[in-house]
C-alpha cells in the first residue's frame, strides 16, 4: 500500500481542459501500476485510464479514449491525467489507484490496493 493524494480538480466549461495529478507522499511509484477511476452520483464506478510501471503501456476506457491522456514522472512520484474536450458527462469524483506490478486486470478496481481521497471534476456551463 502507498499513500496517494489527488489534486487539480475543479469547475470547467464544456470543451475545456483540466490536468489532474496523483502524488505519492511516501514510497516511490516507480514499480507501481497506476490507474484512474471515476464515480458520479447515481452512476457506476468507471475505469478511466491506467499506465504500466514503465510508462510504456497505457489503457483507456471507451468513454474517454482520444480525449484523456495518462502519463507518469517516476522521478517526481507523480502520475497525471490530462483531460481535454471535457463533457458534462465527465463530471465525477476522480480517484487515483495504485498496485505493485500486476499481470492484468488494470481496468478493475479490485486489483488495486491503494487509492486516494478523490478530487471533484465538474463540467458545466
Amino acid at each position: 500500500q502507498v499513500q496517494l493524494v489527488e489534486s487539480g480538480g475543479g469547475l470547467v466549461q464544456p470543451g475545456g481542459s483540466l490536468r489532474l495529478s496523483c502524488a505519492s507522499s511516501g514510497r516511490t511509484l516507480s514499480r507501481y501500476v497506476m490507474g484512474w477511476f471515476r464515480q458520479a452520483p447515481g452512476k457506476e464506478r468507471d475505469f478511466v485510464a491506467a499506465i504500466s510501471w514503465s510508462g510504456v503501456g497505457t489503457y483507456y476506457g471507451d468513454s474517454v479514449k482520444g480525449r484523456f491522456t495518462i502519463s507518469r514522472d517516476n522521478a517526481k512520484n507523480t502520475v497525471y491525467l490530462q483531460m481535454n474536450s471535457l463533457k458534462p458527462e465527465d463530471t465525477a469524483v476522480y480517484y487515483c489507484t495504485a498496485k505493485e506490478k500486476i499481470g492484468g486486470g488494470y481496468d478493475s478496481w479490485a486489483v488495486y490496493d491503494s487509492w486516494g481521497q478523490g478530487t471533484q471534476v465538474t463540467v458545466s456551463s
